[in-house]
């Protein structure tokens, strides 16, 4: 039984463990493509940790009732809980007259982005915000690597939209083609045209073929019998034998 079993230890005390994943998320959040490379077994934590702070944003943006300020600046301190966004160096520099304020860390700019963007992608997705791609044992260690990436991040809209727009381009290439086979054989019917694949002839000439009377001068070269003066003499010698 996996009783108390409830996560990985990663091979570090719960202080490490943690301070780790805070700086993971932050790195994840604050990413320009969005995606970070780590090992296997620290994506897999690091998964669960990012969703349930980015589940804290996209609720902010459904608060409804007369308290909604109240409820979002609630969500946000819990959502501070999840990153290193303090900074004490900000706190003896504000007293000081004429002393340049210290800058915000990392986990200040992305719970910012947290709040301000990605609760408002990820509005209508009920969970899985993230993907983790394997990328195989790494050289040395052996360690198995992995991609953990949010969804529907830039890159991969973009490759959307330029397949999109390369499945238009085909679309109407085709219809390009087929417009252009159907003038051709419009243009085959009529006169001065190409040769149309099929012809055509008379329905009384084809009700009399389907009966086997189809007249002598409505009949084509090809309905014709070939060599007919040897026909006439075959019908004569065959007379000449009866007589006999």
């Amino acid at each position: 039984m996996r009783h108390l079993k409830a996560h990985r230890k990663l091979g570090r005390t719960t202080a490490h463990r943690m301070s780790m994943l805070r700086n993971l998320a932050t790195s994840l959040i604050n990413a320009h493509d969005e995606r970070i490379i780590t090992t296997l077994p620290k994506a897999k934590e690091l998964r669960p940790f990012v969703e349930r702070v980015i589940t804290l944003s996209r609720r902010a943006q459904t608060l409804e009732g007369d308290d909604t300020g109240v409820q979002a600046v609630h969500l946000r301190r819990q959502a501070a809980s999840f990153f290193h966004s303090g900074n004490r160096q900000q706190a003896p520099s504000a007293g000081r007259r004429g002393q340049p304020r210290a800058p915000r860390t990392a986990g200040v700019l992305a719970l910012k982005r947290l709040f301000d963007e990605l609760g408002e992608r990820f509005k209508d997705r009920p969970g899985g915000y993230t993907r983790i791609i394997k990328l195989g044992h790494r050289d040395g260690d052996n360690a198995e690597l992995a991609i953990i990436e949010l969804v529907d991040n830039p890159r991969e809209r973009a490759s959307l939209e330029s397949g999109k727009k390369a499945k238009t381009a085909t679309s109407g290439k085709k219809k390009t083609a087929k417009a252009s086979e159907s003038k051709a054989a419009e243009g085959g019917r009529r006169a001065g045209g190409n040769k149309p694949d099929k012809t055509y002839e008379k329905e009384e000439t084809t009700k009399a073929r389907g009966r086997g009377k189809v007249k002598e001068d409505e009949q084509t070269e090809d309905q014709k019998p070939k060599g007919g003066r040897r026909a006439k003499k075959t019908e004569q010698t065959a007379a000449e034998k009866d007589t006999d």
